[in-house]
């Protein structure tokens, strides 16, 4: 099953995203073919202040195992993170 992390950033937080990309990209790339989806949300100045990320996980307990996994969140980053359930009912590539 599919879900969405929708991930808000602190207020102010910028630096530390920066700080802990490298570790978080290491993170996503192995989580190998359960990641489907990944990319930062912008602010009106362009910088990222938040995350999109899409994996495929047995239940959500398991997908929130993943979100605290995550380097960002271990660094406490994130001022909300909601897990949902998601569909990806348009330009699947894995649909049949």
């Amino acid at each position: 099953m599919l879900f969405a992390f929708l991930c808000t950033d602190k207020p102010g937080a910028l630096q530390l995203r920066l700080d802990n990309r490298p570790a978080h990209i290491e993170f996503l790339k192995g989580l190998g073919d359960s990641l489907k989806a990944a990319g930062p949300f912008l602010d009106d100045d362009g910088n990222m202040a938040g995350s999109l990320v899409i994996v495929d996980a047995a239940d959500k307990a398991a997908a929130q195992a993943i979100a605290d996994r995550d380097p960002y969140a271990k660094a406490g980053l994130f001022a909300s993170v909601e897990i949902r359930a998601w569909n990806w009912a348009v330009k699947n590539p894995e649909a049949k």
